[in-house]
Parts: C-alpha cells; sequence; structure tokens
C-alpha cells in the first residue's frame, strides 16, 4: 500500500491535536484543517487518499461537504467522526456516501483500524495482475482484455481485483460483502449477485465470463481453468 495522504477536517483543537498526534506515529501525511472552505481547496489541490470529516463545522455542515465531494470526487474514502450518535443520524451519513462513521468519544486505536481497513479496499497491492489475456492494474485502475480497455465501475474494479488476487477459492456472499464492500456498508446480499452479473457482462464479449464461476449453495470462485 502506498504512502497515504489523510485529510483532518475538524474544528476542535483538542480532537486535531489527538488525530495528529497519534496518526502521525502510524506513517500518515496529515492535513488539518477546521472548515469546509478550506478543506474543499485541500481536497481540490492536493493529493488526498482519505478525509476524516466532522459533521458540525463553523461554516457550513460536514454532510453539505460530503454531497460535494461524492459528486465530484466519488472515489475518495470518507469516514465521518461526529457527536451524532442517533441511529438516524448515521443512517444520513452512510445514505449521503460515508465510507464508515465513527462516534465521539472514540478510540484512535479502533479508528486507525477503520482507516487501514478503508484504505486496503482502495489502496490496494499495486502489482498487476494477469490471467491470460486478462490484465488489471491496480495502480492505474485499468482493466484490460489484450489491448481492449474495460470500462468497469468502482465496485465491479474492486470485485475483480478481489477475485483475481484470490484465484480457485470460494467466497460466499456475506464474505465478499465484507471484503470488497466492507463491514460498515449496509447493503443487501442480493447487490453481490446483480454486479456478479455486470461483471460476467463485461468479459462476455472476450469469452472469459466462465472464468467468474457460481459454486451452487457456497457463493462464487474465480478459475485459472477455462
Amino acid at each position: 500500500m502506498k504512502h497515504a495522504n489523510i485529510l483532518i477536517v475538524e474544528d476542535d483543537p483538542g480532537i486535531q491535536d489527538m488525530l495528529n498526534f497519534s496518526l502521525s506515529t502510524e506513517g500518515y501525511t496529515l492535513h488539518t484543517v477546521s472548515t469546509v472552505k478550506d478543506a474543499w481547496a485541500t481536497i481540490e489541490n492536493k493529493s488526498i487518499d482519505l478525509v476524516l470529516l466532522d459533521w458540525m463545522l463553523p461554516d457550513n455542515s460536514g454532510i453539505d461537504l460530503l454531497h460535494r465531494i461524492r459528486k465530484y470526487h466519488s472515489k475518495l474514502p470518507v469516514i465521518m467522526i461526529t457527536a451524532k450518535a442517533e441511529e438516524e443520524d448515521r443512517i444520513l451519513g452512510l445514505d449521503v456516501g460515508a465510507d464508515d462513521y465513527v462516534t465521539k468519544p472514540f478510540s484512535v486505536r479502533e479508528l486507525n483500524s477503520r482507516i487501514q481497513a478503508l484504505l486496503r479496499r482502495v489502496m490496494p497491492d499495486e502489482q498487476p495482475l494477469q490471467i491470460g489475456e486478462l490484465y488489471l492494474d491496480p495502480a492505474s485502475h485499468r482493466v484490460k482484455v489484450k489491448h481492449t480497455p474495460l470500462e468497469l465501475s468502482p465496485t465491479e474494479f474492486r470485485l475483480l481485483h478481489h477475485f483475481m488476487s484470490n484465484t480457485d477459492r470460494v467466497f460466499s456472499r456475506t464474505q465478499l460483502l465484507d471484503q470488497v464492500w466492507g463491514p460498515q456498508v449496509y447493503v443487501e446480499e442480493r447487490t453481490v449477485d446483480v454486479h456478479i452479473r455486470r461483471l460476467r457482462k463485461q468479459l462476455a464479449p472476450f469469452k472469459l465470463d466462465s472464468l467468474l464461476q457460481t459454486v451452487h449453495g457456497s457463493g462464487y470462485r474465480f478459475s485459472r481453468l477455462r
């Protein structure tokens, strides 16, 4: 995993100091701001890999910033850190597009574990993978068959990367939801089936859809054997 740049959007000086002290020891490069305006300027002008976002900020709502991030930087991971602990607030944050939701007070060790888990999903091992004519490059986020590029959605890309990294292993729908979507993303198991169908459709013109196999009663497997 490459070195990660994390943007902390928090107006409480005490929490700023705690996060900067604790997370800097993990090797992250940290950028700390206290307003939505400064946060957006940082996102636009620096290569940010993950955002830690407070809900209540002096110039605007963190939710408004999250809306803007999802509109213009849809793949940028965001963890909400907020004192709003009610279920409806958590649901709103996740519905708007937060990848995770942490309520104050929180454990920095737990937060770091969540950061690492999220970065592993969005910043996978950058070594290219190849199975036959199918080639996937995590660094450039490109997939091609021979010289023909495939246009995959972010979820389809993560799903294919996961399968190509674990060939001939059967994964249940629950395991795929946990390892591809993440444990904090609440979607139904049939969502896996929908994305499997879409991925097969992308591979079908090259007669590679048979690599993605259904194992009845167990889940799915990506096989090197044709």
